[in-house]
């Protein structure tokens, strides 16, 4: 059987592309438009994978928060701590967002209204949200830095 220019057996068949393997991961630059570009990769990701509506809407807000945490957290380090690390997987109905960087500190949520005082600091109001939005959310430390991860369920899994 001959078929676009490709010799082939009579038993050969055309087996369909697999769907994108539902986990990806980035290294970014710890700058500030990593975050944008997290964000926008995670939309694309999401439509690819089927995923949309409000969890779309609150992994893409999740992002943008735990890149910025990330970010922050590398002000001051070395040259050669200048990355970051971003994770997307979804599995099932779980769609986990994970984000390293070097810094050994604590993530801290502050207050449970998520408003500070006058003269307190801005940080801990973005894992407010984290808390709120996610079905889950922790850290992983592992002597170098750590992981601060984030799941939300996926009522309606897309293509997996």
């Amino acid at each position: 059987m001959r078929t676009k220019g490709i010799a082939m057996s009579a038993r050969a068949r055309f087996v369909a592309t697999p769907p994108l393997a539902p986990v990806v991961a980035y290294r970014l630059p710890s700058d500030v438009r990593s975050v944008g570009w997290a964000r926008r990769e995670l939309r694309r990701r999401l439509r690819l994978w089927g995923v949309g509506g409000e969890v779309a809407s609150s992994a893409e807000l999740l992002a943008s928060e735990l890149v910025t945490n990330a970010v922050r957290a590398h002000v001051g380090q070395s040259a050669a701590a200048a990355a970051i690390g971003v994770r997307f997987a979804l599995a099932g109905d779980r769609l986990r967002l994970e984000v390293r960087d070097v810094s050994d500190g604590v993530p801290v949520v502050s207050g449970s209204t998520g408003v500070e005082e006058e003269g307190e600091s801005e940080c801990g109001r973005g894992l407010v949200l984290v808390d709120a939005l996610a079905s889950g959310w922790g850290v992983v430390w592992d002597g170098t830095g750590k992981v601060v991860w984030a799941e939300l369920t996926v009522t309606a899994p897309g293509v997996l």
